[in-house]
C-alpha cells in the first residue's frame, strides 16, 4: 500500500472479535502515535466497542486524552499509569462465576506487567487479584499466601531475574498456572531472556509460558482456560 505523507490511514480493525472468540481488540500503542492511537479509540468507541491500549507512557497518554477531549478525568477514556494502558471508563461488570484469576509479580519493578494482566482481565469482566513481592528470595512470603491462592481458577506469576517463581509456584498447586518473563535483571538477564528461557526449560509439568513483558498475553490465556465465549457475557461459558 502506497501512502502519501499527508493521506490518513485507513485502520482495519477486527470488530468481530468479540463474537469471535470472546475478546475484544488491543491496541498496541508502544510504536503508535497518539493521533493514531486516538483515532482508533474513536472507532472502537462509534462501533460500541471497549478501547484498550497497551504499552502507552505517561507523555503519550496525556497526548491521546487530549485529542479525545478526555483529560482531566473526565469522557470515556481513562489512562491506568501502573499498567501503562489507556482504557474504557465504562468497564463491565465483575461475573464471580466465570472464575477468578491470581496476578503474582515477584517484585514491585514486575508491577507494569502485572497491572497489565489484570486490568486487561477486568476488561472481560473477569476479577484478578494482585498478590505482589512473593519473589524466591524470600519464599516464605509465598508459602503464606499458599492458602488464599487456592481460591483462585487460574495464576499468573510474573517474575523477572532468573524467572523462579512460576516453576516453584506449579510444584505447589495445582491450578493452570501462567508465567510471564519480565525484564528486569543485572546483566545476562539480558531483558528478560534469561527468565524466559528458565520458565521454558521449567521441570514443573504444565506449566505454560509467554512472551517476555506480555502480561495482556497471559489475561488472554487465562481467559481461554475459564472457557468464555462472549466477553459481552462474561459468565457465559
Amino acid at each position: 500500500m502506497s501512502v502519501q505523507p499527508d493521506e490518513p490511514l485507513q485502520h482495519r480493525l477486527d470488530l468481530q472479535r468479540r463474537q469471535r472468540l470472546g475478546m475484544v481488540e488491543a491496541i498496541w500503542g508502544e510504536h503508535k502515535s497518539a493521533e493514531q492511537i486516538a483515532a482508533i479509540c474513536i472507532t472502537l468507541l462509534a462501533a460500541d466497542e471497549l478501547v484498550l491500549a497497551t504499552r502507552v507512557d505517561s507523555a503519550k497518554a496525556d497526548a491521546v486524552l487530549g485529542l479525545l477531549h478526555c483529560d482531566g478525568g473526565s469522557g470515556p477514556v481513562r489512562y491506568h499509569q501502573a499498567a501503562r494502558c489507556l482504557v474504557s471508563a465504562a468497564m463491565p461488570p465483575l461475573r464471580p462465576s466465570a472464575g477468578s484469576v491470581a496476578v503474582l509479580a515477584g517484585g514491585t519493578s514486575d508491577l507494569a506487567v502485572a497491572s497489565e494482566a489484570a486490568l486487561a482481565l477486568a476488561c472481560h469482566g473477569i476479577g484478578a487479584e494482585l498478590v505482589l513481592d512473593v519473589g524466591v528470595a524470600g519464599l516464605h512470603r509465598l508459602l503464606n499466601q499458599l492458602e488464599q491462592l487456592g481460591g483462585a481458577s487460574v495464576l499468573i506469576a510474573c517474575a523477572g531475574m532468573e524467572g523462579a517463581l512460576p516453576t516453584v509456584l506449579a510444584g505447589l498447586l495445582p491450578q493452570p498456572v501462567i508465567a510471564v518473563p519480565v525484564s528486569v535483571g543485572y546483566g545476562v538477564s539480558q531483558g528478560g531472556v534469561a527468565a524466559l528461557h528458565g520458565m521454558l526449560a521449567s521441570c514443573a509439568p504444565g506449566l505454560c509460558v509467554v512472551n517476555i513483558d506480555n502480561g495482556y498475553g497471559a489475561a488472554m490465556a487465562a481467559l481461554r482456560i475459564l472457557g468464555i465465549r462472549d466477553a459481552g457475557d462474561p459468565g457465559r461459558r
